[in-house]
């Protein structure tokens, strides 16, 4: 049975998400920065290895997130369905409909 607390708690996981899909987006392009930086410098070959792992860990948690936002985002989607059927009324489903428009604009661009 889903209710508008259950509704506040996947809107708020879907905005997390985001959020955290946005940092380590950020972190990759920093980190990819850095690495370039060491390359032009003629860094030493283990610190350049090492920060080239620091690198690829970063990319890692790009699809990561992605997936875990898809999930999240149907579940969403689920519970925001069950609610309007049993015809509830409240601020949170507002708030969850622009939730849902906003990570959709942020999970579209990805799929193409």
């Amino acid at each position: 049975m889903a209710t508008l607390r259950n509704l506040k708690i996947k809107t708020s996981t879907c905005k997390r998400i985001v959020k955290e899909l946005r940092c380590y987006e950020k972190e990759v392009e920093k980190e990819a920065a850095k690495t370039a930086g060491m390359k032009e410098k003629g860094a030493d070959p283990y610190d350049l290895k090492q920060q080239e792992n620091v690198l690829a860990e970063s990319r890692m948690m790009v699809p990561d997130c992605h997936k875990r936002l898809e999930t999240a985002l149907a579940d969403l989607k689920a519970t925001l369905a069950e609610l309007k059927e049993s015809n509830e009324q409240g601020a949170e489903i507002g708030e969850a409909e622009s939730t849902i428009t906003e990570v959709e604009a942020v999970v579209k661009p990805s799929e193409d």
